[in-house]
């Protein structure tokens, strides 16, 4: 396939054809008319041209020529980049989180100079400061990235704010400076959580669910690496030391962000391949041209060669006026539910059920955070080296995410969640039996956590995807409800709300019932708990994938 070149071009229209990770994509390449070849300047134009050519490849705009592709376009813009991108900078943010856990108490100490006996109050205040930051910001930074032409600048503002925040813990010197951190920490991680979701969901198209499974991943790896890592480089190599691991992984996720481009931004220089026409048989086209006859005669003058003839311009008429019906239906769709975005958004029993589970799935695990270290410090005597090995336990079983995902893109949400949420309420329960100090109880509580760690993932990823499901449901029944933007930034941005408030509820409540009731009644608390998820999940969950939902709904509506 050649295609034609302007006029008077030096090179021609030089169409190159890319392979990567499945997809294939024509490229189109413009020309050039030899403007620099003919201007006595050609030389400082060259060096400009070197210039704008380094500007162009952390750009996703054409540098200087309209229509000119920016470098590496089909890698820049594929899905395998794109992926790693989102999850390296959840990853990035779930590890920072976790990096400053243990340093936090020497750093009150030492740097900002609190008493021993209020640094537990202000450590309290500081993950308060986060929580709250994540909770407040989440649907404005979802919001705000439904209505901006690229995600990729929101998420290179988040890690900006990321950035500061680092600095600002690393080098302040004053409580409000930590608090100021903490709070732009949470922001960052608004940003990052909603906008990062939202882009994914825009890139994976039908595999939204194993796309969810892969971030699960990285949230899990980052929740056990950072602690532990951060730890031994605080131990072996100082407390600056640790915020410079910090901006090592910042730094990187910087460059990735610069470099990636969105997918719908590339469509201004990257079309698929057209598919070839289908031919049909001369004597086809003759049955199709030639007209129909009651009499089964041809005469001319027959009154039914009239009556054929005025029949497709009627027809097409008709078609035209049914056309501009259906066109105009979408307009007048988004202009009634201009505005009202969230409330039909938050009308779906389904997006409710599935945020709730967020709030189970992120109060389980991130309240044994809270209480099972000091737990097995009491009663096993294990520092926080065996913490950090027995918490493999949980989180390894955690890449099976993806299956999980999986599963919810073919049969829905409903069943892979429901089955996850009630195969952990035993579990939790059996928990309670982990009571002595002897070989036997160490190696129950390490193979029930890794039951749980297997059993989490299909609560949780399901109910990720199952939000994007829940949106594309709604465009099927109300085609334009969302408007021309869309509302995925918004979801996802209630869905780190919804993560943000397990958080909250979570530790405290898993903190309140350890010291005042025992580490027994803990465990079937929980296990109540991921009950009422499973109840949830199983009279309010859509049982079917989400093509299907659309096709019924759509079929209702006809």
């Amino acid at each position: 396939m050649v295609m034609p070149g302007d006029a008077g071009a030096t090179d021609a229209l030089l169409p190159a054809w890319h392979d990567f990770a499945g997809e294939t994509y024509a490229v189109n390449r413009p020309t050039y008319t030899g403007y620099a070849t003919r201007h006595p300047g050609r030389n400082r134009l060259r060096a400009m041209t070197r210039f704008s050519n380094i500007q162009q490849l952390f750009s996703s705009r054409s540098a200087e020529t309209p229509g000119k592709p920016p470098y590496l376009l089909p890698f820049r813009s594929s899905t395998p980049l794109i992926v790693i991108t989102v999850n390296l900078g959840i990853f990035t943010d779930v590890f920072f989180y976790g990096l400053i856990v243990p340093v936090l108490p020497f750093a009150l100490s030492t740097q900002v100079h609190v008493d021993e006996d209020r640094v537990q109050y202000w450590i309290s205040i500081l993950l308060a400061a986060y929580s709250a930051a994540l909770f407040v910001s989440s649907p404005l930074a979802g919001i705000y990235a439904d209505h901006t032409s690229s995600r990729r600048w929101p998420l290179l503002l988040g890690l900006i704010a990321l950035a500061a925040s680092t600095s600002l813990l690393a080098f302040g010197n004053s409580i409000g400076l930590f608090i100021l951190g903490r709070l732009l920490q949470g922001l960052s991680a608004a940003v990052i959580w909603s906008v990062g979701l939202a882009l994914l969901v825009d890139t994976m198209g039908n595999a939204v669910g194993v796309a969810m499974g892969y971030v699960n991943i990285s949230m899990s790896i980052g929740f056990f690496l950072a602690p532990v890592l951060g730890g031994v480089v605080y131990t072996h190599a100082g407390y600056y030391a640790v915020y410079y691991v910090a901006f090592g992984v910042v730094g990187l996720d910087i460059a990735l962000r610069l470099l990636m481009i969105e997918k719908k931004i590339a469509k201004q220089w990257i079309s698929e391949p057209e598919p070839e026409p289908e031919t049909e048989s001369p004597e086809i086209d003759v049955e199709k041209s030639a007209p129909t006859t009651t009499s089964g005669v041809d005469a001319p003058g027959n009154p039914t060669d009239i009556t054929n003839a005025e029949t497709p311009a009627t027809n097409s008429v008709a078609e035209a006026s049914h056309g501009d019906d259906d066109a105009s239906a979408p307009k007048a769709n988004q202009e009634k539910h201009k505005g009202r975005r969230i409330i039909a958004l938050l009308k779906s029993p389904r997006l409710l059920v599935a945020l709730y589970g967020v709030v189970v799935e992120s109060g389980i695990l991130l309240g044994f955070d809270a209480v099972l270290a000091l737990f097995v410090h009491r009663l096993f005597g294990w520092d926080s080296t065996a913490v950090a090995v027995l918490l493999l336990a949980l989180f390894i079983p955690g890449l099976i995410s993806p299956l999980a995902g999986w599963l919810a893109d073919k049969y829905g949400a409903k069943w892979p969640s429901l089955a996850g949420f009630v195969l952990t309420i035993p579990i939790l329960v059996s928990l309670r039996f982990v009571t002595e100090n002897t070989i036997q109880h160490k190696v129950l509580l390490a193979f029930l956590l890794a039951l749980a760690g297997f059993t989490l993932p299909f609560a949780m990823t399901p109910l990720m995807a199952e939000i994007s499901y829940v949106i594309e449901a709604k465009e099927a029944e109300t085609p334009g409800v969302f408007g021309n933007k869309g509302v995925y930034g918004l979801a996802y941005g209630l869905f780190n709300t919804a993560f943000a408030l397990g958080g909250i509820v979570g530790p405290l409540w898993a903190g309140a019932v350890v010291e005042s009731a025992g580490w027994g009644t803990f465990t079937w608390n929980f296990a109540l708990w991921s009950a009422s998820a499973a109840a949830a999940v199983f009279i309010w969950g859509a049982s079917k994938p989400k093509a299907s939902v659309a096709a019924d709904t759509t079929a209702e509506t006809t």
